[in-house]
């Protein structure tokens, strides 16, 4: 069989890769084409038709002067689904360029299948027709997911979380907390520590890291450290802290949550991941803007929370202080019980367990893998709904 799979950032490179190299266990005649990442590369064996880094952009003027390019590349893929004929389209999450992609294979009568919805539960609803409408196959990796869908009538499948076998994996593979400590360098080997991952991009970490230094700050009888991400260098992240000696741990994040008595997290999916580790935190987001922006989030977003365990638990397990509530003070109030025996330390450490339970034990590579080779063996030749 003929898959052509479409990944345009570093975690859809990511997932899409684990499917590449499953859909090989299940089909031995599996031939590939793609865009995305060194990991898919790495999977299939051969080039990506176009690396996702050209289609990585953020914010709105970004977009504005990469449009040229970004179009280019939407006409190159068009061009590879058209030419490639592939017996499935898998598409990975970026939902502003896969359903554009999605339409057009559809009318060429290719099946599409889509793998980690877009999120129109939180914002952008009015996608749920072109998903509808183009997509043949939805498959989910938060359980929510499925009753929100089946509000409008779609059918989707939830086929696990990737976090979960990730930090299964780390949890798995921890040095000793001496190793650690010493390896990273810190100055007091007993003194426990507060984590803070101020986010991946470097606006998120100019916007979050100063409050989340100062409200740990006000804990004199701990340490903290920084979960860096991969491609933002240390000295961004001194100097942003004003503090050339500030603790900057690299490539060790899960090690330093399991060895951290708290955390202090930017909203995103370094939120799941804290909870999956076991470690209490407090969800930050301070963006630009303070009320008007705040205002604004309400009325865009559909959803009562915004912190992934939040999400799937439909309850306030983890304080989120998002905007202007984002204050060192605030930050500061809801981090303090969690630093010591506490009922809301045990209320967020037991809500972690009863998410666990929820998000399950299935492989979501695997199963998606199995899900599409297998319905492509049984009905081989499913022609798409041409409009």
């Amino acid at each position: 069989m003929k898959y052509m799979l479409v990944a345009g950032e570093a975690s859809g490179d990511l997932h899409a890769s684990n499917v590449i190299e499953a859909i090989k266990k299940l089909d031995s005649e599996a031939q590939f084409r793609f865009i995305g990442g060194d990991l898919m590369e790495k999977a299939a064996r051969k080039s990506p038709d176009i690396h996702y880094e050209k289609l990585n952009v953020m914010g709105f003027s970004e977009v504005l002067r990469k449009l040229p390019a970004l179009l280019s590349n939407l006409r190159a893929a068009k061009k590879i689904v058209k030419e490639f004929k592939p017996d499935v389209l898998i598409l990975v999450d970026y939902p502003g360029f896969n359903l554009k992609l999605a339409k057009y294979a559809h009318n060429q009568g290719i099946r599409v299948d889509y793998f980690i919805s877009p999120k129109i539960w939180a914002w952008k609803e009015w996608r749920v027709k072109d998903i509808k409408k183009y997509i043949d196959n939805l498959y989910s990796i938060l359980p929510f997911e499925e009753a929100y869908y089946q509000k409008h009538n779609y059918k989707v499948k939830y086929v696990g979380n990737p976090s979960v076998q990730e930090i299964d994996h780390a949890l798995g593979h921890l040095p000793p907390k001496k190793h650690f400590i010493e390896r990273q360098g810190f100055e007091d080997g007993e003194k426990p520590i507060i984590a803070l991952l101020p986010g991946s991009r470097k606006g998120e970490i100019r916007n979050n890291l100063p409050i989340m230094i100062e409200a740990a700050k006000r804990f004199p009888d701990f340490q903290f450290a920084v979960a860096a991400a991969p491609a933002i260098p240390e000295k961004f992240y001194r100097e942003i802290a004003q503090d050339p000696g500030l603790q900057v741990v690299f490539g060790a994040t899960p090690t330093l949550l399991k060895y951290s008595t708290a955390a202090l997290v930017t909203s995103g999916t370094a939120t799941l991941e804290t909870a999956l580790i076991g470690t209490p935190q407090v969800v930050c987001y301070r963006a630009n803007g303070v009320k008007l922006s705040y205002k604004i989030m309400e009325k865009l977003l559909k959803v009562k929370y915004v912190a992934l365990p939040n999400l799937i638990m439909n309850n306030s397990i983890v304080p989120e202080m998002l905007v202007h509530n984002c204050t060192v003070d605030k930050v500061a109030r809801e981090l303090s019980p969690l630093l010591q025996h506490s009922p809301r330390r045990e209320w967020q450490i037991n809500g972690y367990r009863i998410m666990r339970r929820r998000l399950g034990n299935s492989v979501a590579s695997d199963y998606v893998a199995e899900l599409i080779v297998d319905s492509l063996k049984t009905t081989p030749d499913i022609p798409g709904k041409k409009e």
